[in-house]
């Protein structure tokens, strides 16, 4: 596709893609600007969709009249629209350029356990909702409504909110079709159906109730319909995605409250009582600012919590989810598992990994950066963007394109990266559409990438990649001792928004996950590659249910099967006839895991590692 600025050919080259959503690809121009550009219906996204063809040619239908009229009176924090991009001609919209927010991350990390221990506070959460809320009150001043109002389209920069996808905003007329089912209002909804489908007009009731979605999920992890319901009656069993639509929320009595998540005993009771009100008693309405204002977040010293009371709960009346041994306890007997403690601390334990049969960690502890031996690999505070990998001895931090391996009483090593992994055997990284690994005598190549958009892993003997950009969806293996690779892997890469990825390895194949957003919903999915780029089958679910899928996390490839941590204890999945089932539970390992733990399988046994505690388990 030809695309022109005041009559200026645009190269778009897939390397400058660095954003691709459902409707639009993104691309960086430079000098701080970006380029939407909506995706035509011959899109390869859509390639085979008719349903899909037909609303890319119904959006970009209503973008020839709604874009001219965009309203130019809403608060600078909002993304908008500065230079329509055309066809040659100039008779077509394609597009429009906007400012670009470097740096910056997503709302929905802030509802991220992992992404927020690195250092992010519930007061620094407060203190971006009490902007947040002003830049939506000047919106609905304009005689706006946002309309789908979601954790993707707020991105925060130094706790700073800007509010992007403005062209989707509802305004002179033009309504808003688009919404995420996590975040419509259920009152606009069809009642009857089996999961949120909107029916009614966005508003600005449904904006604050969008907001207050996403406050409650930023503070406690959870979002209101979270959890699993297990009513006594088996009468009264509904499917997942329809709770919103009969109002069972995470406070129901027959939901089971999930473990990562924070006990909600930690907030106020005014706000409990709000939240209650919202979800449960259909409230609705300005979010009172009063509720932010006087939210003050304070630290146990004694257990190590956030809290908004004025006594911590969790040393009163919350049980902790998982056993707490103590200085003399360190082994716990249930059933047919045997827990031995490995490690503890009152900071956070930040990565670990099995390196030649031997656990290795970096944890962050009283301002100071240590490993397993206790020792002080780096002095500073934690930072939500830095990235950490163990080789052996050696901590290897990177950030902003810089690698640093710091190796105990010598000089520390840097690198200019885009992307980076170790193995047991040495550092990989990407940099300028080269992935790379260490050789003999310095670099050596391996074979050619996209430069600043491929995400890899590595194991022992191969490694994982993928690049998505533009018009691209390129899926590859490598031998992790050999140059060159194959990049004919067909992954079932859907049109949606990536929001996240990760893989794990055994010897001969792969376990590969990703997560994107698709027509309003979290879709998980798992794709099991060989090492020759065989894909032997694909699985599916959406994030939240009851499955061993619906995170991504707290997998680990063993052998020929799959471990994966749930609330309810570690179950094995396997493929078999073709399909990932899965095949056996471990309920007794229920106390020592949730869905968010890291596990790694060992000869020793199966090391769980949590955010401060680090646990051997052995099963009889």
């Amino acid at each position: 596709m030809d695309v022109y600025l005041n009559g200026k050919k645009i190269p778009l080259h897939p390397s400058k893609a660095i954003g691709k959503g459902g409707e639009a690809d993104v691309y960086d121009l430079g000098n701080g600007k970006a380029l939407k550009l909506f995706k035509p219906p011959n899109h390869p996204d859509y390639q085979g969709n008719l349903m899909e063809q037909q609303a890319a040619r119904d959006r970009l239908a209503e973008r020839q009249r709604k874009l001219p009229q965009f309203p130019q009176n809403l608060p600078s924090y909002v993304i908008r629209p500065e230079s329509l991009a055309t066809d040659k001609k100039r008779q077509t919209i394609l597009g429009y350029t906007m400012p670009l927010i470097q740096g910056a991350a997503t709302l929905m990390k802030y509802s991220d356990r992992a992404f927020r221990q690195a250092g992010i506070t519930n007061q620094s959460v407060v203190a971006i909702f009490q902007q947040l809320h002003n830049i939506v009150e000047q919106i609905h001043q304009a005689q706006v409504v946002l309309g789908d109002f979601n954790d993707l389209n707020v991105l925060i920069k130094s706790n700073q909110p800007y509010l992007i996808d403005a062209d989707s905003f509802q305004y002179g007329g033009f309504l808003s079709k688009v919404f995420t089912a996590r975040f419509v209002d259920p009152l606009l909804c069809d009642p009857d159906g089996d999961r949120p489908l909107l029916n009614q007009p966005h508003s600005v009731n449904s904006d604050w109730y969008a907001f207050t979605v996403m406050l409650m999920q930023s503070l406690l992890f959870v979002d209101p319909y979270g959890g699993v319901y297990r009513p006594k009656d088996p009468t009264k069993r509904i499917a997942h995605d329809a709770r919103p639509l009969h109002r069972i929320t995470v406070f129901h009595p027959e939901v089971k409250y999930p473990k990562p998540a924070v006990p909600y005993q930690v907030l106020p009771d005014n706000l409990l009582h709000y939240f209650h009100q919202i979800f449960e008693q259909d409230r609705r309405g300005k979010f009172e600012r009063s509720l932010l204002d006087n939210l003050q977040w304070q630290t146990c010293q004694t257990c190590g919590i956030e809290y908004a009371r004025n006594t911590c709960p969790n040393c009163t009346t919350i049980t902790t989810t998982l056993p707490q041994l103590s200085a003399t306890l360190t082994v716990i007997v249930r059933g047919t598992v045997t827990a031995n403690r490995i490690f503890a601390t009152e900071g956070i334990i930040l990565f670990a990994s099995l390196q030649n049969q031997k656990i290795q960690w970096l944890y962050h502890q009283s301002g100071e950066f240590r490993r397993e031996d206790n020792f002080v690999v780096l002095s500073g505070n934690l930072d939500p963007e830095l990235q950490f990998r163990i080789k052996g001895k050696t901590t290897l931090i990177a950030k902003q394109g810089q690698l640093i391996s710091l190796i105990p009483y010598q000089n520390s090593e840097r690198l200019a990266i885009d992307s980076f992994d170790v193995n047991e055997y040495g550092r990989y990284w990407t940099y300028s559409g080269q992935l790379l690994r260490d050789g003999n005598l310095g670099a050596e190549y391996i074979g050619d990438v996209l430069a600043g958009q491929t995400h890899f892993w590595v194991g022992n003997n191969f490694g994982f990649g993928f690049y998505r950009a533009g018009n691209l969806n390129v899926a590859f293996v490598f031998d992790t001792n050999r140059r060159g690779i194959n990049d004919t892997v067909k992954i079932p890469f859907s049109p949606g928004q990536l929001i996240d990825a990760t893989c794990t390895f055994a010897d001969e194949r792969c376990w590969f996950f990703w997560a994107t957003q698709e027509a309003g919903r979290i879709i998980n999915r798992c794709t099991i590659i060989r090492s020759n780029g065989t894909i032997e089958a694909t699985a599916e679910a959406e994030r939240g249910d009851n499955s061993w899928l619906a995170s991504l996390g707290g997998k680990c490839a063993a052998g020929k099967f799959l471990l994966a941590a749930t609330d309810d204890g570690v179950v094995r999945v396997e493929l078999q006839n073709g399909q990932i089932v899965k095949t056996k539970e471990f309920p007794d390992t229920e106390p020592f895991v949730n869905a968010s733990s890291q596990l790694l399988a060992s000869e020793q046994g199966l090391y769980v590692i949590n955010q401060r505690q680090i646990n051997l388990l052995k099963i009889a």
